[in-house]
């Protein structure tokens, strides 16, 4: 018994010690893999147009999951109207939340953290559902994004960013 105890406490400090290397660190996304959390400046003001963006490729997204760890991802962005929309594609037969794991916890908890460069935005996550504000969107990132083919029987996912 008392080998056994020693055993999980040792897992436990493993465990433990893990979590603030990650913490430390960081850990986020790289290069189409999931990640942590995310590190960087963080900007509180409210940001009036994003179109500074246009010039972004991707920005990393930080959603709380369901296990109490953060979960981050890279999605593509897209300003329209001086407002910021993240999208998610999804193929075809999967619907919003289900399919990506950031989509199923925004829609748990729409409070993220959005890395653009160095800079950190606390913010809240809607998901459109006004078919004009999303068609909009949509032809917008088709305009961002030539070169990205998505399949017609696809479902993209809109979120709308707001300040919190």
């Amino acid at each position: 018994m008392k080998t056994l105890l020693n055993v999980v406490g040792i897992i436990f400090v493993c465990v433990v010690l893990l979590l603030v290397a990650a913490r430390i660190t960081g850990f986020g996304p790289h290069g189409g893999t999931p990640g942590l959390w995310l590190k960087g400046d963080l900007v509180t003001a409210p940001v009036s147009d994003w179109s500074f963006t246009d010039q972004i490729e991707t920005v990393n997204v930080q959603t709380s999951t369901r296990y109490l760890l953060p979960h981050s991802v890279t999605t593509y962005c897209v300003a329209y109207n001086g407002q910021l929309y993240l999208t998610s594609v999804y193929r075809a037969g999967l619907e919003y939340p289900h399919g990506r794991s950031w989509n199923t916890d925004v829609a748990r908890d729409p409070h993220v953290r959005i890395k653009i460069g160095d800079k950190l935005y606390d913010r809240t996550l809607s998901y459109v559902t006004d078919p004009a504000e999303r068609a909009s969107v949509i032809a917008a990132k088709r305009k961002k994004y030539p070169q990205q083919k998505i399949p017609a029987t696809s479902t993209i996912n809109v979120f709308h960013v707001l300040d919190n």
